[in-house]
């Protein structure tokens, strides 16, 4: 009887050595013949379940995102405005060891993207994605009276995420002059200014 195989599940395998690889050592260590011999492939069979490395890289991307987006969305149920957006704000950030390692997983995708319109688009889409969501709670922090700093909604924004990927980059990059106290006392100023009417 010819032995069935999961290729979905073949396909995770895949998936999770690449970003272990990656974790270990970036996204020059994940080569096609690394990833395959990790995972127990024959060199070239990687091709029946993944068009090229950039397609893998990808799963190993949305893989991080995953994870991050079950654990935010478990933290922020139940929630809404002001407290969910400092709530999201915060819990993003990669403070922990395990956001440290997502971290450097999501700075080997970032290099990728720019030699990869493909990824390329597909990291705007998240960034579409993230921006939606806190521009939903900043909504509801003004239908609540919370937020009422005159500065753009859109403007907000795009300076979480800005501090978020800033933070990223300097815990990989720079981990000896990663400060999580100073980086939590940026959120809370940055809340409390939301609240104020002469902050723009």
């Amino acid at each position: 009887m010819p032995k069935i195989i999961d290729h979905d599940q073949r396909r995770q395998d895949i998936i999770d050595v690449t970003w272990q690889l990656i974790v270990e050592g970036g996204i020059e260590a994940a080569t096609m013949r690394e990833i395959a011999a990790r995972a127990g492939f024959a060199n070239g069979a990687l091709k029946h379940y993944f068009p090229g490395k950039d397609a893998i890289i990808k799963g190993a991307y949305e893989h991080s995102l995953r994870g991050l987006g079950d654990r935010l969305a478990a933290h922020v149920a139940g929630k809404r405005g002001l407290e969910a957006l400092e709530m999201s704000i915060r819990f993003t950030l990669p403070v922990e060891q395990e956001d440290a390692t997502a971290a450097r997983v999501l700075l080997s995708f970032w290099e990728r993207c720019v030699f990869s319109s493909e990824l390329d688009h597909d990291y705007d889409e998240h960034l579409a994605e993230w921006t939606t969501s806190y521009l939903q709670y900043l909504r509801e922090g003004r239908e609540d009276g919370d937020i009422v700093t005159p500065a753009p909604d859109l403007q907000l924004a795009n300076e979480i995420i800005t501090m978020n990927l800033g933070a990223t980059v300097t815990r990989v990059v720079s981990p000896a002059r990663f400060d999580a106290a100073l980086l939590e006392a940026q959120v809370s100023d940055y809340i409390a200014r939301l609240g104020r009417r002469d902050c723009p």
